[in-house]
């Protein structure tokens, strides 16, 4: 890992809600102007870098003089509207102070669930890097509702490390990393060096919220490292306020929890496939089609559909279930749910008398279809 890191020539950086306010303090400038130090030497050094952030709702709460992080969803994206500013001052203000330009971009989980305007974004992001500006990257939570949030930024920084094909991804939280257990409440908790991002024992040792502040627990952090993998973003969750954090690791210094990215890097269009986190629908195949299309790569035939749920337009990205329901990948739809729940079971053969034309011989092609 410490190779993977002293190599990567694109990171993207993401820091807490706790660190960035000062748990709940308000924006924390000493900190945020450490953080520009190091992300304004990594830049300087060649390396193209992003930074996610959290702490616009606590800036927010903190100039509205709440003490308590309200429920209502208006209370939360007006909290947001107020925050932003402060925060994206505060960057600004640092990192130009440090010899760097920046921008900040605001998205959703609608920008990236739409191929067009995850294009957009992708586009807009490198072109910023090509100019040298470093991008400042938060949920646009004055917008958002619980049907197009990314749920946390822990989550947000992986789909953007994949959106730009990041080499490495840090995410900077207020503790030392991942421990086999909460080491406040387990005194034989033992710390974790290394792991691999995506299996079964680090999601097992992760637990839940550590912070009222923030929403993300160390369980998000390593599903995000599990996210980040499938572009091939190798991971490390370190201590925000560890001296020079950033330009050590980047020097090759084991500092944190290393989660390893065991795959290569997918193809752009099928991690736009896999990273949508809300689907409008879902196909259950019977076992022949899951052999064929787990063990054969074959493409999903209608015929193999034994259910369709949801409502879906032809070309919405939709999961693909087995009989027990466990999500085996998800593709781009040739038929809208209408037409496939009157094609399901049958050939194509008859697909002209039954929609009274004759489209694709499949639900889903294999190039268009991503495993999970």
């Amino acid at each position: 890992m410490t190779d993977t890191l002293k190599a990567a020539r694109r990171i993207v950086v993401k820091v807490g809600s706790s660190l960035v306010t000062n748990e709940g303090r308000g924006v924390d400038e000493q900190a945020v102007d450490n953080w520009c130090r190091q992300l304004a030497a990594l830049a300087k050094d060649g390396r193209e870098v992003v930074m996610v952030s959290s702490g616009a709702i606590a800036e927010g709460m903190k100039r509205l003089g709440w003490t308590k992080r309200p429920k209502e969803l208006h209370e939360l994206q007006a909290a947001a509207a107020v925050g932003q500013m402060g925060l994206a001052h505060v960057y600004e203000t640092k990192l130009r102070e440090h010899g760097m330009g920046s921008a900040q971009v605001l998205l959703t989980h609608a920008d990236l669930a739409d191929r067009e305007r995850y294009l957009n974004a992708r586009s807009t992001l490198l072109t910023l890097l090509t100019l040298k500006v470093i991008p400042v990257i938060n949920e646009n939570d004055t917008v958002v509702n619980d049907e197009i949030k990314f749920g946390d930024n822990d989550t947000l920084g992986a789909l953007v490390a994949n959106l730009i094909e990041a080499d490495a991804m840090v995410i900077l939280t207020d503790q030392k990393g991942l421990y086999t257990a909460d080491p406040r409440k387990d005194p034989q908790a033992r710390f974790v060096d290394v792991a691999q991002a995506g299996a079964p024992e680090p999601e097992r040792m992760a637990g839940g919220a550590g912070s009222s502040i923030g929403r993300g627990g160390m369980l998000t952090k390593i599903l995000a490292a599990k996210r980040a993998a499938r572009s091939g973003a190798s991971t490390v969750i370190a201590w925000g306020r560890e001296p020079d954090v950033l330009i050590r690791l980047a020097a090759g210094e084991a500092i944190g929890t290393a989660l390893i990215a065991p795959t290569q890097k997918m193809a752009a269009r099928k991690q736009w496939m896999a990273d949508h986190l809300q689907l409008r629908g879902a196909v259950v195949i019977d076992t022949g089609a899951v052999a064929k299309v787990q063990l054969q790569g074959k493409s999903l035939l209608p015929i193999g559909v034994i259910e369709v749920q949801g409502e879906f337009h032809r070309g919405d990205v939709i999961a693909v279930l087995s009989p027990a329901g466990v999500e085996l990948g998800r593709g781009l739809a040739n038929y809208g749910s209408s037409e496939a729940r009157l094609i399901a079971r049958k050939a194509s053969s008859e697909f002209e008398r039954l929609l009274g034309y004759t489209g694709e011989p499949e639900m889903i092609h294999r190039d268009n279809l991503v495993l999970s």
